[in-house]
């Protein structure tokens, strides 16, 4: 559970593993007017071409992961990382202080009653001392899997190794203040962001901290 001295505004680490819904959701939260940082974006950009992090990432692993027009081919670079722990800490340890530094300055820039901060690996990461109060969006594995297949996974061994490679749902669920349910229909989805909406704009105006919410484990 958090443990932060509160910011301003208010910033609500939004985390979940992959397919449980995590941009379903933080589109929500934009729809009602809030600023959102989503960090998968910020890793994105921080390796288009010509950027310092996509230098060290071809140096680490090769001109393969290097398309035909110069950026970064994605899938070769996760066919990787999910096949080896070594590959994968070596991606974060280039990754993540980019990231992290380019999160606090668009936090630190931008406004609102409070902010969502979309963060995939929130489980160990310097960002949860950034944040205020953590909202885990959760859905049963077997959800995920079915999500990767249609997504993207190219079998059920892949999609399973994908969510092996992530931080356990226990240890996402344990730092989690609020807890969204993803494996139902959207209208619920929906009600429970504006509950949560609700609730954060009484702690941004209060500058105080509630218990977990109703639907958390």
């Amino acid at each position: 559970m958090a443990n932060r001295g509160v910011k301003q505004p208010l910033r609500i680490g939004l985390t979940g593993g992959i397919a449980s819904g995590k941009t379903v959701v933080s589109n929500m939260f934009a729809e009602l007017g809030i600023p959102v940082i989503d960090t998968d974006v910020i890793a994105r950009e921080i390796v288009e071409p010509g950027k310092p992090a996509l230098k060290q990432i071809r140096r680490r692993f090769g001109d393969d992961i290097i398309d035909d027009t110069g950026n970064l081919n994605r899938r070769t670079l996760r066919d990787i990382v999910f096949a080896s722990d070594e590959a994968r800490r070596d991606l974060e340890a280039i990754m993540h202080p980019e990231i992290s530094r380019e999160t606090r300055r668009q936090a630190d820039a931008l406004g609102g009653p409070y902010q969502i901060i979309v963060v995939p690996l929130l489980v160990g990461s310097d960002l949860l001392d950034q944040v205020d109060r953590v909202l885990a969006v959760d859905c049963d594995p077997g959800v995920q899997i079915s999500r990767l297949l249609e997504r993207d996974a190219e079998s059920p061994e892949q999609a399973r190794r994908i969510l092996a490679a992530q931080p356990r749902r226990g240890d996402r669920l344990a730092i989690a203040d609020d807890v969204i349910r993803n494996d139902s229909d959207l209208n619920r989805l929906s009600e429970r962001v504006r509950e949560l909406n609700q609730l954060y704009r009484r702690l941004a105006t209060s500058r105080g901290r509630l218990e977990r919410s109703p639907e958390t484990p």
